[in-house]
């Protein structure tokens, strides 16, 4: 029984580590992850507009006097100031961005052409180690993937902040899950090994066979019963009357014909919540994110031709959604465009 109890400590022990670590340390990198992608998927417009509100409530810093807050394009550097001091902030817009020595080199001439005080460099890519080194001589400070989500994630709209959390949620939710079975199988083996060592290490006391006399058996007189075989009467069945076929239901629960193909926000809200819910279950599909009303950037491990009919079955179940634009974010690991399609058109 010691062993047991034992065994029970250790797995919830392990367990709750385990749980800790997830939701403490490895949500918040998986928020970060498809948070930078939803920031990636934005127009230039809205992520500049993003990056100004977040400097100025944060840093104090406001748009210079007759600078322009345009659109600039993918890639964009302005000035703001501060009690008077020139601010300099360049935004590489993309994660493909693998930013080294020399484009902060740039940026560093880039500050003293312009008469800037520093300078903020804010990409959803990456500086590598040169970069870093060369930053902090030219007193450059970087905002890069690593960062840049939990930076700009207060100014980030609620939709797509609650979307990100949630696939961030219930991720952690199924990965404490996978953990929780782990630990009870290390707990069971643990309890098994233990008792296997305790039971081999305890010596075995021979115990004295004693004969027992032998007893006679009174004999047992032979009876002879007899069964009357009755027939037993056939089981009748009830005749089932055929049950009408039900309709179709979509994945919220809701008949294919009450979908609405003008649904109010928070219908529409429901409906866009589960197929991110349903295309996180797909082969090959990593997480479905709207980052706009119109829009879904998808995060996928699979080619094309093996999630778009995926994608596709999932959007279409809803006439309200069945001809927005599906934005094909680069496979991790891959050299690849980001791609805009579409299931129908109008």
């Amino acid at each position: 029984m010691f062993s047991w109890i034992l065994a029970l400590l250790f797995a919830l022990s392990a367990w709750g580590l385990t749980s800790a670590w997830l939701w403490l340390v490895r949500r918040r990198q998986t928020e970060a992850r498809h948070g930078l992608a939803a920031l990636a998927g934005m127009r230039w417009r809205e992520f500049s507009q993003i990056v100004r509100r977040a400097m100025t409530d944060q840093r104090g810093l406001h748009d210079l006097a007759g600078e322009d807050s345009g659109d600039r394009g993918t890639s964009s550097d302005f000035l703001m100031e501060r009690d008077g001091q020139r601010w300099l902030l360049s935004c590489k817009h993309g994660r493909a961005y693998r930013i080294g020595a020399a484009a902060i080199d740039e940026l560093g001439t880039a500050l003293r052409l312009t008469g800037a005080t520093g300078g903020i460099l804010i990409t959803e890519g990456l500086v590598e180690r040169d970069g870093l080194a060369a930053a902090g001589k030219a007193s450059i400070e970087i905002l890069d993937g690593r960062v840049l989500w939990h930076v700009l994630a207060p100014w980030v709209p609620g939709e797509t902040r609650e979307t990100v959390n949630g696939v961030a949620r219930r991720e952690a939710v199924r990965q404490t899950g996978i953990a929780a079975l782990g630990a009870l199988t290390l707990g069971l083996l643990a309890g098994l090994g233990y008792q296997t060592v305790h039971d081999g290490a305890a010596p075995t006391p021979a115990t004295p066979v004693a004969t027992a006399p032998a007893t006679a058996k009174a004999p047992v007189p032979e009876k002879t019963t007899q069964q009357s075989a009755k027939p037993k009467p056939a089981a009748t069945v009830p005749a089932t009357a055929a049950t009408p076929p039900t309709p179709t239901a979509g994945n919220d629960g809701m008949a294919a014909e009450d979908l609405l193909e003008d649904p109010d926000p928070a219908t529409l809200l429901r409906y866009q919540q589960t197929v991110s819910r349903e295309l996180a279950r797909r082969p090959g599909v990593i997480s479905g994110l709207w980052i706009t009303r119109s829009t879904l950037a998808i995060e996928r491990s699979a080619d094309d031709a093996a999630v778009w009919p995926l994608i596709c079955r999932e959007v279409e179940r809803y006439p309200a959604l069945r001809t927005v634009r599906i934005q094909l974010n680069p496979r991790p690991g891959v050299d690849e465009p980001v791609r805009w399609r579409q299931c129908r058109t109008i």
